[in-house]
C-alpha cells in the first residue's frame, strides 16, 4: 500500500518562503506525475504545480514565477519551493501521485 508522508507547512509572514515535502512510501510499481494541490476554506481544491516524470513541469497562473516543483527520482520524493508568499497562498496544500493518491495536507498559513 503507497503512503504519501507531507511535511514542510507552517506560519509564515507575507513575502517569506516554505518548502514542503512529500515522501512516497510503500511499494509502487512507477512513479509517473506527481503534483501539489491546494484548498483553501469555502473552496474546491486547486492545482498549484505538477512535475511529469521527465521533469515537465505546470503551474497554476497564480503561483507562476513564485513556486518550484522538483523531484528526486532516487528518493521517491517530490518538493514545492514557495516563495514571496502572499495571504491568499494559505490552505491546505495535498500531494497527488499518479492522479489517483493523496496525502494527508500540510497546513500553510501567510499573515498579513
Amino acid at each position: 500500500q503507497v503512503q504519501l508522508v507531507e511535511s514542510g507547512g507552517g506560519l509564515v509572514q507575507a513575502g517569506g518562503s516554505l518548502r514542503l515535502s512529500c515522501a512516497v512510501k510503500g511499494s509502487i510499481f512507477r512513479i509517473n506525475d506527481m503534483g501539489w494541490y491546494r484548498q483553501a476554506p469555502g473552496k474546491q481544491r486547486e492545482l498549484v504545480a505538477a512535475t511529469t516524470r521527465s521533469g515537465i513541469t505546470n503551474y497554476a497562473d497564480s503561483v507562476k514565477g513564485r513556486f518550484a516543483i522538483s523531484r528526486d527520482n532516487v528518493k521517491n520524493t517530490v518538493y514545492l519551493q514557495m516563495n514571496s508568499l502572499k495571504p491568499e497562498d494559505t490552505a491546505v496544500y495535498y500531494c497527488n501521485l499518479n492522479g489517483a493518491s493523496w496525502g494527508q495536507g500540510t497546513q500553510v498559513t501567510v499573515s498579513s
